[in-house]
């Protein structure tokens, strides 16, 4: 092997990760560490990791196999194999793994929670306590409750988080989502965990355990919210039919498809200008989007044919200047054609062997500390004579265990200016590892997720502090109101801005250039400055002031064609899917920028796209087309390696339970279960070929057999045998999921006007107990003096001059403009 030599610009250089276990979580994980330049070093068993069998395969390396998939996931990572369970291997593995920085270990997935008292390093945490690696355990439910040693799958996961219940048609089956979707967020969640530590690595090093079935929850928490306030439907709605308004979904143009969502009046208004339906935009049953949901079959009888009247990209063009979210559906092809991500570098080269293709760039644009555009995947044991040399094994790092309970990013400040989901999410992140985020409203201009219909009863019942959205989101931060359209509350927030370490905002792209906020202005008042944008496309660029909502971003990014069954058009899941996704990657982007500035003393603008954040999302078919030309069409809930794997029908009204089928094992077990014994017999059918081959004549025994019996009997049969299962659960019913409460991750809180509320606590984890929620989420301007007197040093008479002008306050207050 020919020794590799560090980028030293790139951000994490110099540190030294070992991944060990198998899925596409810890692959995402280390992908991110590898991409921006750490020394990332694969272990293997003899077999290699699962992800290596999903097509499409390479066949142009000499040595072996490879799924485009895992070489993505692999780029610029080194690869060792265990030669067996041997004690000679295993006392190398621990040499090795004392020397890293950290240790992202899922060996849990496959092996079980015992694994965790087993860390790779060494049996005794005492006897290793001069050199103890940063650790980050994924495991399917985490250490404690009635599931924590139940047989995991994502779609297992995702069906008990209440992930899968209200997507597809009303009668069902619900549909799955590809498994890579949670894998890339729960990757995050462990890469994001690992960065805070080393924010905090003078404490020493630390061991945090996260759950993939809490991630797979907090992708749908804006449901959470809508169920505390009797503001869920409670049904299932339909193929596009999204809980909160209509329309917004996806409709057939006379070339394409078309992505739209209409929230506000003036955007209802504007597209039944653009239809040619005008009249419509005063129809009384028609005037907000809880409304028209009521009333979406109406709507879509003059919609579905006004537009197949133009192109998806003329409509795109015609309302995009009108500021009405929309956008084109594209397909795979039509994706990696589009010019605004080329200018961005979305897509990047990935090599595997012989083999060349295009994969999907980290979405963490740092400039010069990465990440690096595309890599080498390596081959299977490439590494390993290196890595059993006595340099590769000298000691190289010296920590303690930092503190329990001592939150890493304690000493970080941040000014959060964002408002909705994926802004205050990014911000709670940091705020979750300890930050101080201190959130900035305006009274005429709060957080539109304390509430958009601006009544009478808004201002004088206090509704905007009764939203419990509004709530989740926002927990662990101060809360601040200033003015920023005028110059006195300008001032302010530059004052704050002198003291802080980052900058979060996911405003419109003119607004804060408009109001002499950008991060020139701030970088001037603050060179070592943090700032992270988070608009839809990006700044800078064509497609920049496209207006977008969660729901937009999913369709930009293609990915509804491969989401749902062929029958129905191209699918979205039943939430804003690009919101929790664009939060969880502000976040980490978030994080990796505060770890540059550590190292350099330098500031840095961060200029995100939330599109591009789904774009991984949508790595295995962007793959697919990039090998093949083309990609497999939408297929329902046929999974790529599992089979049998889907959604069956069990007794009672809507009642459904997710079954996975992993291996032989599994699959010989199964037929004993379901009583069918003569396909057992079937050779054929040992093979997962095989069984695929046959999915249908086997759908119908486990439907047989669902139908019988409870969901939740259905699960815990198939459980107790081996098998992964689970009840595919509305999300009404997660918040009284018992393994949720027994592992205390919803939490009954008071705040002022909402009273008593259930808030999740955060989805990682230090000890078997839930990480505390300190605060919960602000009141308006809840905390401006305490922030004004305590950071600013203002006496309480300029204080009092700022809420007597209106620059600041406490109640929310009607626009005067």
């Amino acid at each position: 092997m020919i020794k590799h030599e560090p980028n030293s610009q790139l951000a994490l250089a110099g540190l030294r990760v070992l991944e060990i276990g198998n899925g596409a979580a810890l692959a995402y994980a280390g992908k991110l560490f590898a991409d921006f330049g750490a020394e990332v070093i694969k272990v293997e068993d003899s077999e290699g990791d699962e992800l290596r069998t999903v097509p499409p395969l390479l066949t142009s390396s000499d040595t072996e196999s490879q799924s485009a998939l895992n070489a993505w996931l692999n780029t610029n990572k080194r690869s060792v194999t265990l030669d067996g369970e041997c004690f000679k291997e295993q006392v190398w593995l621990s040499r090795l793994a004392k020397t890293c920085d950290v240790i992202l270990d899922a060996r849990a997935l496959s092996e079980g929670i015992e694994v965790l008292k087993r860390p790779v390093y060494g049996e005794s945490e005492a006897a290793n306590a001069e050199s103890v690696p940063i650790e980050v355990y994924l495991t399917w439910f985490g250490e404690s409750g009635p599931y924590s040693k139940f047989v995991g799958t994502t779609a297992v996961c995702r069906a008990l988080a209440g992930a899968v219940y209200g997507s597809g048609a009303v009668e069902g089956p619900p549909h799955l989502p590809h498994d890579v979707q949670t894998g890339i967020v729960a990757g995050i969640g462990a890469f994001s965990s690992a960065i805070s530590a080393l924010l905090g690595e003078s404490d020493g090093s630390r061991r945090y355990v996260l759950s993939i079935h809490e991630v797979a929850f907090s992708v749908i928490e804006m449901e959470a919210g809508m169920v505390q306030d009797g503001r869920h439907p409670k049904a299932r709605l339909g193929v596009n039919r999204f809980c909160t308004t209509h329309p917004g979904g996806i409709y057939k143009a006379k070339e394409g498809w078309i992505g739209i969502f209409a929230h506000t009046g003036p955007q209802w208004a504007a597209l039944c200008a653009a239809v040619g339906h005008p009249e419509h935009a005063l129809d009384p049953r028609f005037m907000s989007g809880p409304t028209r949901i009521k009333h979406a079959d109406e709507i879509d009888e003059f919609l579905i044919p006004a537009l197949l009247t133009k192109t998806a990209k003329e409509w795109f063009e015609e309302l995009r200047k009108a500021k009405f979210p929309a956008v084109v559906v594209p397909t795979m092809d039509e994706l990696l054609q589009q010019q605004v991500h080329r200018d961005r570098g979305a897509f990047v080269p990935v090599k595997s062997g012989t083999s060349q293709f295009e994969g999907v760039i980290v979405p963490f644009p740092l400039g010069d500390a990465g990440p690096l555009p595309g890599g080498v995947a390596p081959i299977k044991g490439a590494d390993n004579q290196f890595y059993h040399t006595d340099e590769a094994l000298a000691s190289r790092v010296h920590r303690i265990r930092a503190k329990v309970g001592v939150a890493p990013l304690r000493k970080i400040r941040v000014i959060d200016l964002t408002m909705g989901w994926a802004g205050p999410l990014a911000a709670r992140t940091l705020a979750d590892f300890g930050a101080e985020v201190i959130k900035v409203e305006g009274v005429q201009y709060p957080d539109w997720w304390r509430g958009t219909h601006y009544t009478e009863e808004f201002y004088n019942e206090r509704l905007y502090e009764k939203n419990s959205n509004f709530a989740l989101m926002n927990r662990n931060k101060l809360g601040i109101t200033l003015d920023l359209t005028r110059q006195e509350g300008r001032a302010v927030l530059l004052d704050l801005v002198k003291t802080a370490d980052i900058v979060i905002e996911n405003y419109s792209t003119e607004v804060l250039p408009k109001l002499g906020l950008d991060y020139a202005a701030l970088s001037k008042v603050n060179d070592r400055l943090v700032m992270v944008s988070m608009p839809a496309f990006g700044g800078g660029n064509e497609w920049s002031t496209t207006r977008a909502y969660g729901g937009t971003l999913e369709q930009a990014s293609g990915l509804p064609h491969h989401t749902g069954f062929p029958q129905n058009p191209p699918s979205l899941t039943s939430y804003a899917y690009g919101d929790p996704i664009g939060g969880w990657n502000g976040g980490a982007a978030a994080l990796l920028s505060l770890l540059v500035q550590a190292r350099t003393g330098k500031g840095r603008y961060v200029n995100l796209s939330q599109v591009e954040c789904m774009l991984p999302m949508a790595a295995p078919f962007i793959l697919e087309q990039s090998v093949c030309g083309k990609t497999t069409p939408r297929n329902g809930n046929v999974h790529p390696i599992f089979s049998p794997h889907g959604v069956y029908q069990c007794a009672g009204n809507d009642e459904w339970v997710v079954l996975s089928v992993s291996n032989e094992t599994q699959w010989k077990t199964l037929v004993n279960v379901i009583d069918a014994h003569h396909l057992g017999t079937d050779l054929s059918l040992n093979q997962v070929e095989g069984r695929r081959l046959q999915r249908q004549q086997i759908d119908v025994h486990i439907s047989t057999w669902c139908k019988q019996r409870s969901a939740d009997s259905a699960m815990r049969e198939l459980q107790m045998a081996g098998i992964g299962a689970g009840v595919v659960k509305p999300v009404w019913s997660v918040l009284d999921d018992p393994h949720f409460n027994d592992r205390g991750f919803f939490k009954k809180i008071p705040r002022a006007y909402l009273g008593e509320y259930l808030t999740t606590t955060p989805w990682f984890r230090e000890t078997v107990a839930p990480t505390e929620v300190v605060r919960p989420a602000p009141t308006l301007g809840e905390h401006s003096r305490e922030v004004f007197s305590l950071v600013l040093g203002m006496t309480q008479e300029q204080q009092q001059a700022l809420e007597d002008c209106g620059i600041t306050g406490t109640a929310a207050s009607k626009k005067t403009t």
